[in-house]
């Protein structure tokens, strides 16, 4: 029995733009280089971040000593 697989489509996730999940869509999930340099210029910018514990490093003002 012989089964055709359907293709996994996803959305380019900078332009919304259908995209094959294979090795036909080599910027996978992005549909080009173009939007794949847009976001990694938004992680580089600081506008995405991944939420999470706040940051406790020296930076905050707190210190050990007395």
């Amino acid at each position: 029995m012989s089964q055709s697989k359907t293709p996994t489509i996803v959305k380019c996730p900078t332009c919304q733009t259908d995209v094959v999940w294979g090795e036909e869509s080599p910027y996978r999930p992005f549909c080009s280089k173009r939007c794949q340099l847009i976001d990694l210029g938004e992680w580089a910018a600081e506008e995405k971040a991944i939420p999470g514990a706040p940051d406790l490093s020296d930076s905050d003002g707190w210190s050990e000593e007395m």
